[in-house]
């Protein structure tokens, strides 16, 4: 061990010569885990020698520690980054205040370069920081990274945020000038090395003990090359189709970009020319749209940073919601009794996704006909979605109860059997996660307790032994639910638009 340590020192010594009186300046790798389009790290790569730094920030992140889905995909995100860098990539854990001021002391930094972060907790602590470094003459240099328009950048005519998605849609994405272009990764990195500080990936913690991500690991390529290829795939194949094809969890009409957009492995930037170079069809429009509702979410979460724990609409507040532990765990295990919920509870457990359609209805289903509060759908997702996003699963989870912005009207229930009928009609999705009803006929397919008893003994299905009863009546719950939003439907404030 002594001769490693000394090895060590005399890297960290060579180095120090190497640099000394050279400019070194730091990009701060967060939510922009890529070396392309990424205008921090372009603007440090021009003033000095690069010393590239990520750091895991567990313990001030409040109550939004990274879910186990997320930690297993920033692992392997960490670990492409760092190939691209060459092995620079100089990885710490703790309190990015103490470790900036740790670097800046130990090494010749001038200036830290970083994209900036919309989490309410990262933007309370990044002023922080700015503000101690600027006060020790280090320049602080921050970039739009992540969206394609600033929050600042899309409000209404009388400087407050849009509420409804439609009027900002068509102000900022029909009728407004286009978001930047994309740059290239810097020609050049001269790359700066702190050995003897820095941990390694694997020293981070990040990857589950129990291998349950196993199972992602054919189903994803993580880190920048994925996600480019991950976005041709989708344009030369996927987007065809892609308005109507993106109701059917079986078909593959969905891009399946959420967690490299999250992770930063691609710029909402890229995606959006990538697909404004193709001829102009309905299908690109309504990608674009949805696109736009990324930004739309965010563009809440910076307006309205209690967005992750407060209804938006505070008349919610007095909601009747019912606590039954029973109920959330056989929904979080998709034991619910209804096919298409199960499937989807599944398919997020089995491999850190879920179709969007299948995310309306099983979010239908705990908030109306469970009448259980968003936060436990809020915090289930927030677990096991590799493409876990606070701005995104808050927002979400506001609109399906109904308590958000351009919220699901009260009386909008999804009914997980017609669902099923519509969207899944031959079972294939369904039939794919909830392997017991497979030989179940797809005339009772999301209904199995209507089925005739020759009919059950001949798919070898047991109701309550090999799949289970319904946990509630859908009719009875709906009514149920209706009936408890009908309770504040007078207090419903009229939204803005």
């Amino acid at each position: 061990m002594s001769h490693l340590s000394s090895d060590v020192d005399i890297t960290e010594q060579i180095n120090k010569r190497l640099f000394l009186n050279k400019s070194i300046v730091i990009h701060w790798f967060r939510q922009d885990l890529r070396l392309t389009d990424n205008p921090a790290l372009s603007e440090a790569a021009k003033n000095g020698f690069l010393l590239p730094i990520y750091i895991y920030d567990e313990k001030n992140s409040g109550d939004q520690h990274l879910g186990a889905a997320s930690r297993w995909w920033l692992h392997n995100s960490l670990s492409e980054l760092n190939k691209s860098l060459n092995g620079k990539l100089s990885v710490f854990s703790g309190d990015p205040k103490i470790i900036l001021s740790d670097l800046v002391d130990k090494h010749n930094v001038t200036a830290v370069y970083w994209n900036r972060c919309y989490e309410p907790w990262r933007i309370a602590r990044d002023t922080q920081i700015k503000k101690e470094l600027e006060n020790r003459n280090i320049e602080i240099h921050s970039f739009n990274g992540s969206l394609l328009w600033e929050p600042w950048q899309t409000l209404k005519q009388d400087d407050t945020p849009y509420k409804v998605f439609t009027p900002f849609y068509k102000k900022r994405y029909l009728y407004s000038v286009p978001p930047r272009e994309p740059i290239a990764a810097p020609a050049k990195l001269d790359l700066y090395d702190c050995k003897s500080d820095k941990l390694s990936i694997s020293e981070l913690g990040l990857k589950p003990t129990i291998n349950w991500h196993d199972k992602f690991i054919p189903l994803w390529k993580v880190g920048e090359v994925g996600a480019r290829e991950r976005l041709s795939a989708f344009l030369e194949g996927e987007l065809t189709n892609y308005k109507q094809g993106r109701d059917y969890p079986a078909l593959k009409s969905v891009s399946r970009l959420s967690p490299h957009l999250h992770f930063g492995e691609v710029s909402p930037n890229q995606v959006w020319y990538a697909s404004k170079f193709l001829e102009s069809s309905d299908d690109q429009e309504h990608f674009l749209r949805e696109l736009a509702w990324r930004e739309f979410s965010y563009n809440l979460l910076y307006h309205f940073p209690a967005l992750p724990t407060d209804n938006l609409q505070t008349n919610f507040d007095s909601f009747p919601w019912v606590e039954n532990e029973e109920s959330l765990r056989r929904w979080q295990e998709g034991k619910t009794g209804y096919p298409l919920v199960d499937a989807g509870m599944r398919e997020l457990w089995q491999t850190g996704y879920m179709h969007n359609r299948v995310r309306m209805v099983v979010g239908s289903f705990l908030v109306k006909n469970l009448l259980l509060h968003w936060h436990h759908g809020e915090r289930w997702f927030w677990d096991c979605l590799l493409d876990a996003d606070l701005a995104n699963n808050s927002a979400s989870w506001q609109w399906v109860a109904g308590c958000g912005a351009d919220a699901a009207p009260y009386f909008r229930v999804f009914n997980p059997t017609t669902q099923g009928q519509k969207f899944d009609a031959d079972g294939e999705y369904t039939k794919r996660f909830v392997p017991e009803l497979k030989a179940m006929p797809n005339k009772y397919l999301f209904n199995p307790w209507d089925a005739p008893e020759e009919v059950l003994n001949k798919a070898k299905v047991k109701l309550g032994t090999d799949y289970p009863n319904p946990i509630v009546d859908i009719k009875l719950s709906r009514l149920r639910a209706i009936e408890a939003y009908q309770f504040l439907r007078d207090q419903l404030s009229t939204i803005d638009s």
